[in-house]
Order: C-alpha cells, then structure tokens, then sequence
C-alpha cells in the first residue's frame, strides 16, 4: 500500500509513523528548518554559509539515492540521471537574474540577501522526500527494485539539486570583479 493511500484512508497512521522515526531525523528537520527559516528575513552571509546549504541539500538527495537503490544493481544509471537532471536545471538556473536587493561586499566579504521563502521551500521538498521515500521503503522494501520508482525519485532528486546549485552559482557571480574598462585598458 503507497504511503499516502495509507494516510489519506487512515490519517491516524502517521502518529505510528512520527513515533518509530529515529530522534536524529528530527534533530536534522529542525537544524533545516532553522536554516530555512534564517533565509526569510533579509541577512549578510559569508560565501562559506552561502555555498554549505547546496551542498548539505545535494549530499542529502544523493544519500538518498544511494540509500534507497543501491541494492538494485543500477546505482551507476541512477547516478547519471542524478546527474542529467541536475545539469537539466543548472544550466538554465545560470543564467537567471541574482534576486533584487542582492549585493556583495567586497571589503567585508559578505552578500546582503533579500529574504526569501524558496530556499525553506526546497529544504522542505528534499527532506519530505526523503522522509516519505525512507517511510514507503520501511513498509515495502521491495519498491526499491522497482525501476521505474528509482528512476522517478532519483530525476526529481537532481533536479532538486540544481535548482540548490543553480540559486547559489547565480549569486557567487557577483563575487567575480567587474571587468576593467576599455579606457583603463589603453
């Protein structure tokens, strides 16, 4: 039985679920929810806190395909869609606008970011995933060798991904100096 058949017939049924999930799962939804919420309210970040939240969401959707798939013996195929799905998002996530109000201070290192409710949002989505993915495998450990379930939670882990990647390359760009003028240049 898909996990959310069981919730919306017996809704009762995530009081067991929340119970039997380890205390570290709530501790880790906590420490992402504080950050997620930190990136509500406008804020100076140094790149080291910028880049961190990609990378902690990224290693968190690919433990999640490795969690969950690697007994399938198409963990290498699972990788490269990993990978396309990211890159699918990357590439056009570069070359969107950084958000209004975002600068970079070159002297004191830092970026003054907009708050904004899309990095909780993509906290969010990663970590529900992987929590209801854990969840439905626990119920039906067979669904992991199901390839077409692998194949769609791993497209939408890397695509999840980039867009975490493509948000943060957008801003790092800023960091670059300006090229000099043609004027400095003769």
């Amino acid at each position: 039985m898909l996990l959310t058949q069981l919730l919306s017939e017996h809704p009762e049924a995530i009081i067991d679920i929340v119970r039997q999930t380890p205390t570290w799962v709530g501790a880790l939804l906590a420490a992402l929810l504080w950050l997620g919420f930190s990136a509500t309210r406008d804020r100076d970040a140094p790149i080291l806190r910028l880049v961190l939240l990609p990378v902690a969401m990224t290693g968190l959707a690919l433990w999640g395909v490795e969690s969950a798939f690697s007994a399938t013996g198409h963990l290498a195929e699972l990788l490269v869609l990993w990978c396309a799905g990211f890159a699918l998002v990357l590439r056009p996530g570069l070359r969107a606008a950084v958000p209004a109000g975002t600068t970079w201070n070159a002297d004191t290192r830092r970026f003054h970011l907009p708050g904004s409710w899309v990095p909780m949002g993509l906290i969010l989505m990663v970590f529900l995933m992987k929590y209801g993915i854990g969840v439905q495998l626990a119920m039906e450990p067979a669904l992991a060798h199901d390839l077409g379930f692998a194949l769609a939670v791993t497209a939408v882990y890397g695509l999840l991904s980039g867009f975490f990647a493509a948000r943060t390359a957008r801003l790092l760009r800023l960091v670059r100096p300006a090229a000099p003028a043609l004027a400095d240049r003769a």
